[in-house]
């Protein structure tokens, strides 16, 4: 069998993989408009709202984060090994730091008028995060997940540095996940384990999405395991490739649990709640990596242009999934509808920006490292 993963400066499966987990944020925010419930922190369309929406919404969150993390750890390690301990921090100041800070300050203000016009729009008041303009953001706002991998390149940064100082420990810890690796059965116990206790911890089954600039223990040490799964996958990569096995099975299985889940949560205790949200996270990791390692490792010019307009759609997207509502909220359309009309127009208006706006200025350097011709 031909080696699947491309000989080339980028790992395309994977950069594809982190790609789309950016991209899918534009789905799930487009999505939570028309959730059946409530919520304090983002307005609800009062007209038009469908458990279906809630579905999709759930399924993207319980896999969607903990695989960013798990690429982006791999991807860290790929600095801090291949390149040196100082091109990482320097690599991470440029594409993390600077882009969190600028856009933070620069998305705040359209963000708060976004949320100030749709819920006057649908009669409703927030109480989670204020709607009048303030000169600094309160919140991180869809930003946070660049403000926990901020703390936790920095932590693994420096623990990587004092390891180095015992190879031996180092070399066991390598084996040890190697072993456990190559026994895909054992190795989604084990981590289904590892995260299950994790949320015992935090005393909450679900990924986190921490606002506040005050880091989370709990949410930082989820994330943080995820991390570095990525990371001592890099040492291992050469077992990427093994990944494809039972790929469509693992994909399917987590896509049927979490369907079962959903379906029957009100009978469902906490604790086998918490167990199987925690299995279906892995299965998840294991079968959706597997089948971009399959699918995704050849170059490809399209799947090239997402990736690289990924960082940009994902960092303007969020005032638009939060104005487009407030503009359709007398459409005479269902919860899907509607939905689709808010995931279509930002999507075009993201991209169409990045194309024209981004790719070959200032503004693609500062994300990507580099211009694009248009």
């Amino acid at each position: 069998m031909t080696n699947p993963i491309e000989k080339t400066d980028r790992i395309h499966s994977l950069d594809s993989l982190r790609a789309i987990m950016m991209l899918l944020g534009v789905v799930l925010h487009s999505s939570e408009t028309y959730n059946v419930g409530s919520s304090s922190i983002w307005p609800l369309d009062p007209n038009d709202t469908h458990i279906f929406q809630n579905f999709l919404s759930a399924i993207i969150h319980v896999f969607r984060m903990p695989v960013f993390f798990l690429v982006a750890g791999f991807f860290g390690a790929m600095l801090f090994y291949e390149r040196s301990p100082q091109a990482m921090i320097k690599n991470r100041i440029s594409r993390i730091v600077l882009p969190f800070v600028v856009f933070l300050l620069v998305l705040h203000p359209l963000i708060i008028s976004a949320l100030a016009f749709t819920s006057e729009s649908f009669g409703i008041t927030l109480s989670g995060i204020p709607t009048i303009l303030a000169v600094l953001p309160e919140v991180t706002y869809h930003l946070w997940f660049l403000y926990y991998l901020i703390l936790l390149s920095l932590f693994t940064y420096l623990l990587a540095l004092v390891l180095r100082r015992v190879p031996g420990l180092t070399t066991r810890i390598q084996r040890s996940f190697d072993w456990l690796f190559t026994r895909r059965g054992l190795a989604i116990v084990f981590f289904t384990v590892m995260t299950f206790l994790l949320m015992v911890y935090r005393w909450d089954y679900s990924v986190p999405t921490p606002l506040s600039f005050e880091p989370k223990l709990g949410a930082f040490l989820f994330f943080l395991s995820f991390y570095l799964v990525g990371w001592l996958l890099f040492r291992s990569k050469h077992m990427l490739p093994s990944m494809m096995k039972y790929d469509w099975f693992l994909t399917i299985t987590a896509c049927t649990l979490y369907t079962v889940m959903f379906v029957w949560s009100s009978y469902i205790d906490d604790v086998p709640t918490g167990l199987l949200y925690a299995v279906v996270t892995w299965l998840f990791i294991f079968g959706i990596t597997g089948l971009f390692i399959r699918y995704m490792s050849k170059y490809s010019a399209r799947m090239r242009y997402l990736s690289d307009a990924s960082y940009w759609v994902y960092l303007i997207h969020l005032p638009l999934t939060i104005l487009i509502p407030g503009l359709i909220v007398d459409v005479p359309l269902p919860a899907f509808g509607k939905f689709s009309i808010v995931l279509i127009t930002t999507s075009v208006i993201c991209f169409a920006t990045y194309h024209y706006l981004v790719r070959a200025t200032f503004v693609g350097k500062f994300l990507n490292g580099r211009k694009y011709p248009i």
